[in-house]
């Protein structure tokens, strides 16, 4: 069961503005960020009304707003001091940001149960040997154009495999992309680079401790259930339908979720999609965690999400807390909706390491060059085939249009089963109908 009230039917769909205050920092941040402006070459805006509502960002899943929120609300030096209380790591291979030019981060969803206690260290299996080490559930490129003002997202399933650089004695010449983020976020980053040609310019790690903080310390995000739901993996219990607020443990099983179920006419159905589904639903939950923080203007509630930040989020150590200001400036009327979000076109097969997802070409050179544009580079290390072979992908030119985020497609639903398999479906990019949604009490 979701943790905290229930309002089932009250809901209103997510996308109408909050009512709130104005900031008492407002024009000192103001005059910081114009001074950012001008150091980075950038004509200076016009000056703000006063009164504006809409002064955060996120940048990353979690740790970019909870800094913004801070700066904005709490005043730059209790900001800085936050964030150098943030563990930084040293990742290597990284591209230096160009003032206004676009950039990608990084954003790892680690599965290590560091930092749980209690009841949600049980809950979470972090008592049990399969908690050991970490792996990536969570690889997603946030690809932030400042000129623009858009931040577009691509996931890459945990499951696709690519050519490793590295261990290639522990893991063969091919294996799934996450076999390698045991090492440290610098082999996964460069990996990517050398499979599919992207640039990273930052990382953001967080963990299940992380997450929970996150969502915790904003009181929890609003979603909006059509069905009652259940994972008996995750331990996600939903189990009245509407719009109802989240946190703790659900609010993590949510994002977890991967085994999903709704309760319809009278039986419980399964979602076969699985890793996609899971997908999709992660960013639905990050687009009402986004929004939650948006309407938050309290600065006790500001300050307690903050200081719950440090715990279970780690930086590269090149960001910035000044790169920071910069971009929530520039991007402070973006509307977590808008963002578009998309997941590499691979098709599921079996092979040596078990039922893994392959590269689907030409789509997912479409997908990739209309995502980065001429920010891609030719991969080094293309990834492999269905065949075991690894040919260059094509040169796709720049359209106006972004390709369908899919490979294939079939049934995205099924009847219960005592034991699901993992699916080698991809479904439709965007969320299925017995999905959470945001919304707003």
């Amino acid at each position: 069961m979701a943790e905290g009230r229930h309002s089932a039917g009250r809901g209103r769909p997510e996308g109408t503005s909050p009512t709130s205050g104005a900031l008492a920092n407002e024009q000192r941040l103001l005059a910081l960020g114009d001074a950012v402006d001008r150091h980075a070459g950038v004509a200076p805006k016009k000056k703000r009304q006063r009164g504006s509502r809409r002064r955060y960002l996120i940048i990353s899943a979690i740790v970019v707003v909870g800094l913004i929120a801070g700066v904005l609300g709490g005043g730059y030096l209790y900001a800085q001091w936050r964030f150098s209380q943030i563990t930084k790591v040293n990742v290597s291979g990284e591209v230096q940001t160009i003032p206004n030019q676009p950039f990608n981060i990084l954003s790892i969803g680690s599965d290590s149960r560091v930092g749980l206690t209690g009841l949600v260290a049980r809950q979470s299996g972090a008592t049990t040997g399969q908690a050991a080490g970490q792996r990536s559930d969570v690889v997603k490129i946030m690809h932030v154009d400042p000129a623009k003002g858009t931040i577009t997202i691509l996931s890459i399933p945990r499951d696709t495999m690519v050519t490793l650089l590295a261990n290639q004695s522990l893991f063969g010449r091919f294996n799934r992309i996450n076999v390698n983020y045991g090492n440290g976020p610098s082999l996964l980053a460069q990996t990517i680079t050398a499979n599919f040609g992207i640039p990273i310019s930052h990382v953001v790690q967080v963990n299940f401790a992380g997450l929970i903080n996150a969502a915790d310390a904003v009181g929890g995000v609003y979603l909006d259930f059509p069905y009652p739901a259940k994972d008996p993996y995750s331990g996600l219990r939903i189990q009245h339908a509407g719009c109802q607020i989240v946190t703790g443990f659900q609010a993590l099983a949510v994002a977890r979720s991967r085994h999903y179920y709704w309760y319809e006419h009278g039986q419980w159905n399964y979602d076969v999609t699985s890793d996609f589904g899971r997908i999709q639903r992660q960013n639905a939950f990050l687009r009402a965690l986004l929004s939650r923080v948006k309407s938050i203007y309290n600065p006790l509630t500001l300050n307690s999400f903050l200081s719950k930040i440090p715990q279970g989020i780690t930086l590269d150590s090149n960001f910035s807390l000044n790169e920071l200001i910069g971009l929530a400036l520039k991007f402070h009327n973006l509307n977590p909706n808008a963002m578009k979000t998309y997941t590499l076109p691979t098709l599921g097969a079996s092979s040596s390491v078990g039922d893994v997802q392959f590269v689907v070409e030409p789509a997912a050179q479409t997908v990739l060059t209309n995502i980065f544009g001429s920010e891609l580079q030719r991969p080094t290390n293309p990834p492999p085939n269905s065949s075991l072979q690894t040919p260059m992908p094509p040169v796709i030119s720049v359209t106006t249009t972004t390709a369908p985020a899919h490979a294939s497609t079939s049934g995205a639903a099924g009847t219960s089963s005592a034991h699901p398999t993992t699916t080698t479906t991809q479904p439709p990019e965007g969320l299925q109908y017995f999905d959470p949604v945001p919304c707003a009490p």
